[in-house]
């Protein structure tokens, strides 16, 4: 995708170069305004990573020590890594076993009397049901959190990822459907007052305008000017490539044979299929045989968070779906070029594998 862009990746180089303003200035400002504007809100604040988004957002709506925060277990672990770098306590809950998302009946059943907010994860670029959730969450009085790191530009009901909850956090990883070529995040929202905050709390606690004067207790994460030139290159391209991917799942759906089972995304979702994901069975045979017929695949994860060593202490019992999902989720090659007959080819490969009876020794 970087090649889409080449000449205006070498402008934007030559105008952060001839400035030598590297950090935050001119470059920096147009991308928060473009990216808020993209996502349907009022800020953006540009941080050094995605992880780093969900860390700050919480710590700036005053959630830590004492807080819980529920948080889908499958996920990548930096979900849950933000909530205890920011000194709450993850709440883990299990998923749907038709899309591996979270729903609002599964949040609704971890609600306790601790629980500060709820970590929305748009996993593999798919929507829950997030009007539902949204409502659920004001009802009880719970801040919801969007981790949008996989989902920029993907919809529920017509409406973009990070505009539901009072914070939707983003990483620009150079893998995601908008990356840089390095680290890279933001956090939109529509409460200027955070967004402030945000900011304050990323550049060393410093009050707007006074550089040396800090009225927070802050920490180094802000965006490069590098990094927000290269994104607001790319920006432009970003829905074409998006739709690229949903035709190519498309054609994924048309060839797969039923014995691999593909996610299911709502009716109302507008998927941006940062992975396409299927379950089979015998997933590290199937595996092995499509990297010997040279296809590339992932997995996307094969250890829930809740039983990675560090958090199993958070763990309150087993979440069977996340377990189960585990051990027979597979990640497909998908991205903007890919072509039709790379899609055919895999399918083909892929249906052939399934179907095919396993060897015994013996």
């Amino acid at each position: 995708m970087t090649a889409d862009v080449g000449e205006a990746l070498e402008s934007a180089w030559r105008q952060v170069t001839a400035t030598s303003r590297f950090i935050g200035g001119k470059q920096v400002e147009e991308f928060e305004e473009a990216w808020a504007r993209y996502c349907e809100t009022t800020c953006a604040v540009g941080v050094a990573n995605g992880t780093d988004a969900i860390e700050l957002t919480l710590r700036a709506l005053g959630i830590g020590s004492g807080d819980e925060v529920i948080v889908p277990t499958n996920t990548f672990i930096a979900t849950a890594e933000a909530v205890v770098l920011a000194g709450a306590t993850p709440r883990f809950v299990d998923v749907a076993p038709e899309s591996l998302l979270v729903t609002p009946e599964l949040i609704d059943s971890a609600i306790g009397p601790r629980t500060a907010a709820v970590v929305v994860v748009g996993l593999y670029g798919n929507m829950p049901a997030m009007d539902e959730i949204a409502r659920l969450a004001s009802a009880k009085g719970v801040a919801l959190v969007e981790d949008a790191a996989q989902a920029h530009g993907s919809t529920w009901h017509g409406k973009k990822a990070g505009s539901f909850g009072v914070a939707g956090c983003f990483s620009f990883y150079p893998g995601k459907n908008l990356g840089a070529i390095g680290d890279a995040g933001a956090v939109v929202t529509d409460d200027q007052a955070l967004a402030d905050t945000i900011r304050s709390l990323g550049n060393h606690g410093r009050l707007a305008g006074a550089s040396h004067i800090h009225a927070l207790a802050g920490r180094n994460s802000r965006l490069d000017a590098l990094q927000a030139a290269v994104l607001s290159a790319k920006l432009p391209r970003l829905d074409d490539w998006n739709q690229a991917r949903r035709t190519a799942v498309a054609s994924y759906r048309r060839r797969l044979s039923p014995d691999v089972r593909m996610l299911r995304t709502g009716d109302d979702a507008g998927s941006t299929y940062h992975q396409c994901v299927v379950r089979v069975p015998d997933r590290d045979r199937v595996q092995a045989a499509l990297g010997r017929a040279g296809i590339e695949s992932g997995v996307h994860y094969p250890i829930p968070c809740h039983q990675q060593e560090p958090y199993r202490k958070f763990a309150a019992g087993p979440l069977p779906v996340a377990e189960q999902a585990a051990s027979d989720i597979l990640s497909l090659p998908v991205f903007p070029h890919i072509t039709e007959r790379q899609v055919a080819y895999v399918s083909s490969r892929l249906n052939e594998i399934v179907t095919r009876p396993r060897r015994h020794v013996g």
